[in-house]
């Protein structure tokens, strides 16, 4: 089952639970360590609402305090500018869905069918939340990107297909490099093609095929890269997808 939006309450309780163990404690009081952390993470949830609303150009400052509801001075105790609390928020979202991956991935023997399953359900996740496509593409390049979360997922699963024997490539680095630039490109078709149809609300279940298929074949094409035959790199990219793991609530 492909990634599927979450509800803000949702999100909010995951920012929780992802940022919990960036945040200092020591030297403080139980009470004010949780408050700060509280604040914290209404940051960056109204963040991420208003970035969905209004794209990261439109956003300020006092329009993420109002919605967090938290005062103004009160910002910088957290965060030194718009771009820290923006990098914050790209940290946090591609981290998290860097762990989502790992438990899609887990108990997969074949390394290529793990890349096939990351590829598809990042193409599919920028599909159904096209903020979060847009984000990626915008960082996926960066040096921030490549050094931790999704990058080192990809550089790590990389190198393990070739001790293994599975992939054939000859700079794992570069062939990382070319990876990322196919499936951005990928997604930036698939958001230009959902925001140019005028009957996208009528033709969703369309487009989800057609996402769903346009994933698939770009799959193929990555396993390509990494020296797979094209017969097999299609099989592996067609194999039914995890499901996709159950959230704990609280």
């Amino acid at each position: 089952m492909p990634d599927v939006p979450r509800p803000r309450a949702g999100r909010t309780q995951t920012v929780k639970a992802s940022i919990a163990s960036h945040e200092p404690l020591a030297g403080r009081s139980p009470r004010l360590a949780r408050r700060r952390h509280e604040t914290r993470v209404r940051l960056l949830d109204a963040a991420f609402g208003l970035v969905a609303e209004k794209g990261i150009d439109g956003v300020t400052i006092s329009q993420i305090t109002d919605a967090a509801d938290v005062g103004f001075g009160s910002f910088y105790n957290h965060f030194e500018s718009k771009e820290r609390i923006f990098a914050a928020l790209v940290d946090w979202l591609f981290e998290e869905f860097a762990n989502t991956l790992d438990r899609l991935s887990r108990g997969l023997a074949d390394p290529a069918e793990v890349i096939a399953v990351s590829v598809r359900h990042t193409l599919l996740r920028a599909c159904r939340e096209p903020v979060w496509g847009q984000l990626l593409i915008r960082e996926g390049l960066s040096a921030r990107a490549l050094s931790r979360g999704l990058g080192q997922r990809l550089l790590r699963d990389t190198k393990r297909g070739i001790a293994e024997k599975r992939f054939m490539i000859a700079d794992e680095l570069m062939c990382v490099i070319s990876v990322i630039g196919t499936v951005l490109a990928g997604i930036a078709a698939e958001l230009d093609l959902a925001t140019s149809s005028r009957r996208a609300v009528r033709t969703r279940k369309i487009l989800r095929s057609k996402a769903e298929k346009f994933a698939e074949s770009t799959a193929a094409i990555v396993l390509q890269a990494f020296g797979l035959a094209g017969l097999e790199a299609e099989k592996i990219a067609c194999r039914p997808l995890p499901a996709a793991p159950q959230e704990v609530t609280a």
